[in-house]
């Protein structure tokens, strides 16, 4: 994925977080957290499990504070959104487009838009992915997609946004658990004396 899929001439400003460089850091801060919960439960070590606590706390209020601000800054997103799609067009219409114009075409066709907000962005030279399907075998097409992927791409996460939101809910219910969890096997080591003193 690091190789070949990065969507970085459609929004620049992010080419430095795609998806699989976010994948692979949650994965490790994942497995680092559930590693001391896990060896804390298994020797009975009041001090990691205190870590695995304070970390899966920290890792909530991060989650509800990146929530948070993005419901609160909900319209702003939206304007850089917009502005870091329209560079990227500029840039798929500039000088040596082949690069760029092979991942707007992926979006186009998979979002079925074409352009920013529709195919007047593109000027004069729209490219094939604009086309409609049954018209895209001709060598000119004069039917184009109605939609702009801005538009399509709102519409989707809107679509997503309570799939999403449960998911994030389930993931915070099993930190909260997690945490009561670590919390209890701590006192009750306090309470009998078991494991490693702080």
């Amino acid at each position: 994925m690091m190789v070949n899929f990065k969507l970085t001439a459609i929004t620049p400003s992010l080419a430095n977080f795609n998806l699989a460089n976010m994948l692979l850091i949650s994965g490790i801060i994942i497995t680092c957290v559930s590693f001391l919960g896990f060896l804390g439960a298994l020797k009975e070590n009041r001090c990691l499990l205190l870590t695995f606590f304070l970390m899966l706390f920290f890792l909530l209020l991060v989650e509800l504070t990146a929530a948070c601000l993005l419901l609160m800054y909900e319209h702003e997103i939206a304007a850089w959104v917009e502005n870091d799609l329209n560079k990227g067009l500029e840039k798929a219409k500039g000088e040596d487009p082949k690069e760029f114009l092979s991942e707007w075409d992926l979006v186009q066709e998979m979002f079925d838009c074409c352009g920013v907000h529709n195919a007047s962005d593109w000027g004069d030279n729209v490219p094939k992915s604009c086309c409609l399907n049954e018209v895209r075998s001709t060598s000119q097409c004069q039917t184009y997609r109605l939609k702009g992927c801005l538009d399509t791409l709102k519409n989707w996460f809107e679509e997503n946004f309570l799939s999403t939101g449960i998911s994030v809910i389930v993931l915070c219910i099993i930190e909260v658990l997690g945490m009561c969890f670590a919390m209890t096997l701590f006192c009750h080591i306090s309470r009998s004396g078991l494991g490693y003193k702080l």
